[in-house]
């Protein structure tokens, strides 16, 4: 298993170069050429959501995504450090019912563009990890 680890200033920015690296890596995974563009727009999708808590939230930390290679399957893990609400009353959210509306938007964008996808948050921050399928390298018999 092979993994990338970026950590990016939660700036829109630097959202194009985690597409851009998220592409390169699924490619070298074997993540099929027809589905590349949706690994870029759901890692941008991704890290733009992360960016906006991360600044509506006032947080400095980093945003993280690992890009991981396994044997059948690539997957991208996008993290934030945002506290999210959690059932009961525990954080506040990420503020107004329009910002939760453009997550929740978001979210769904990425549900759409991506068929194995897991969301989960807790006080401490969230984290979106994205999954697809990859074929082995076809290797020429001597």
């Amino acid at each position: 298993m092979a993994t990338v680890e970026l950590r990016f200033s939660a700036l829109p920015e630097h959202v194009r170069t985690a597409r851009l690296v998220a592409a390169a890596v699924a490619r070298r995974a074997g993540v099929d050429e027809a589905v590349l563009d949706e690994v870029r727009l759901a890692v941008g999708e991704a890290c733009t959501r992360a960016v906006g808590l991360h600044q509506s939230g006032g947080i400095t930390a980093p945003v993280k995504v690992a890009l991981t290679e396994d044997e059948k399957q690539f997957s991208i893990e996008v993290g934030d450090e945002a506290p999210h609400a959690m059932p009961g009353g525990g954080a506040s959210g990420a503020g107004d019912d329009a910002e939760a509306e453009e997550d929740e938007m978001g979210l769904a964008v990425i549900s759409g563009l991506v068929d194995d996808v897991e969301v989960s948050a807790t006080e401490g921050g969230g984290l979106i990890r994205m999954t697809w399928p990859t074929t082995p390298p076809i290797v020429p018999m001597p």
